[in-house]
This record gives C-alpha cells, structure tokens and sequence, in this order.
C-alpha cells in the first residue's frame, strides 16, 4: 500500500517549518529524525522515493531525505 504523495510530503514540510525554528540542530536532521523515529519503513520509503522522483518540496524536506534511513532491501 502506498501513502498518498501529498500527505508525506506535507507532513514533512510541516515538520520542517517546526524545526526551522529550532535552534540546536539543523532542520534537516531534526526533519529525518522524526521521521525515522515516527514513520514506518514502508512510509520512509515511499516519501524518499517520492523527493527522488522530483516531487515538489521544501528545500529543507528534500535536504532531510538524505537522512532518513531505508528499510533493508
């Protein structure tokens, strides 16, 4: 099952503009930490296969991408 492109997308840029506003990490980190904390693998792995396919997003949720860890092949 696939999660609807939107929502992960706007989920992360929520997300962004909270730790944007953060100070003690940078707001890509923080973004992909609470994804991999909160999302489950199925859900990580379809909103970085979405920013890989050019979704539109937020410069700082298309950063945090690249921290989000995968589930194992």
């Amino acid at each position: 099952m696939s999660h609807d492109h939107s929502k992960l997308i706007r989920m992360a840029t929520q997300m962004a503009q909270f730790f944007t506003s953060q100070p003690d990490r940078p707001a890509p980190e923080a973004v992909a930490a609470h994804i991999n904390e909160s999302w489950s693998p199925r859900m990580r792995q379809d909103f970085v296969d979405q920013i890989r396919a050019g979704a539109e997003a937020d410069p700082i949720v298309r950063e945090a991408a690249a921290f989000v860890r995968l589930p194992a092949a």
